[in-house]
C-alpha cells in the first residue's frame, strides 16, 4: 500500500521474511528480515558509519536504541557489553517481532524489545545509539528525540546518524536550543554523507 512505511505501527505488506547475513561487533550472524521494515536487506549506511564511529557502550546499566528496527544497533551493543541492560524500542510490531528473533539468534539474553510506552518511566540510560526515523516528519522526529535523550544519566551520552542531505546540520542546532543547559551538543565526524552527533549530559 502507498501508505504503508517502515515507522507504521503494523504494516499491511505481506510479511516475506528472508535470511541476511550480517557482521555485528565482528560476529558473523545470520538473521531476519522482511518486507514492511527498514532496510530489509541487510544493515543500512547510516547504520554502519554510526557503528563505525561510536566509542563502545557502556559496560553495565541501561543502554537504548531509538528505532531499533530489526535490530543491529540493539544486537551489536548487547555484544559489546553483556553485562548491561540493552533496550530497543520501535512502535512497527513487525520489526519487534524480529528483533526479538534475531536477539535470540544471536544469542544475547540481554536485550529487551518494546514499544516506547512498555519502558519504565523511571529508567535512565547510560548510553543511547541511533539511526533515528527522520522520515517520520520533522515534528515527530522532535518529539522522539525530546522524549528520550532527557533520559540520559548525568554523564551519559547519546550518538545520533543523520544524513546531512535530510538535515543533519539543522538537527544538531535544533538540539542545542532544545535541549538547553546540561546538555553539549557536537559533530563528531561525517563520513559518507552522515552527520555523527554526539550529545552529553552534564547535569
Amino acid at each position: 500500500m502507498a501508505n504503508d512505511h517502515y515507522f507504521s505501527a503494523n504494516p499491511s505488506s505481506d510479511t516475506r521474511e528472508r535470511q541476511i547475513d550480517v557482521t555485528l561487533a565482528g560476529r558473523p550472524l545470520t538473521l531476519t528480515t522482511a518486507a514492511g521494515v527498514f532496510s530489509p536487506d541487510g544493515v543500512d549506511r547510516g547504520t554502519r558509519v554510526l557503528l563505525g564511529s561510536v566509542p563502545s557502550p557502556a559496560s553495565d546499566g541501561a543502554l537504548l536504541d531509538i528505532g531499533c528496527g530489526w535490530g543491529p544497533i540493539a544486537i551489536t551493543m548487547a555484544l559489546e557489553s553483556p553485562e548491561a541492560q540493552v533496550w530497543g524500542v520501535d512502535v512497527n510490531e513487525r520489526v519487534l517481532g524480529l528483533a526479538r528473533a534475531n536477539a535470540a539468534a544471536a544469542g544475547v539474553t540481554n536485550v529487551t524489545v518494546a514499544t516506547p510506552g512498555d519502558v519504565p518511566e523511571d529508567l535512565r540510560f547510560r548510553t543511547i545509539w541511533s539511526n533515528p526515523p527522520i522520515r517520520v516528519g520533522k515534528d515527530e522526529l522532535h518529539q522522539i528525540l525530546l522524549t528520550w535523550l532527557p533520559r540520559l544519566e548525568v554523564g551519559g551520552d547519546a550518538w545520533l546518524v543523520v544524513s546531512k542531505d535530510l538535515g543533519g546540520d539543522s538537527l544538531q542546532k535544533w538540539l542545542v536550543g532544545a535541549l538547553g543547559s546540561g546538555f553539549s551538543v557536537t559533530r563528531e565526524s561525517t563520513a559518507k554523507g552522515f552527520r555523527v552527533i554526539r550529545v552529553e549530559r552534564s547535569a
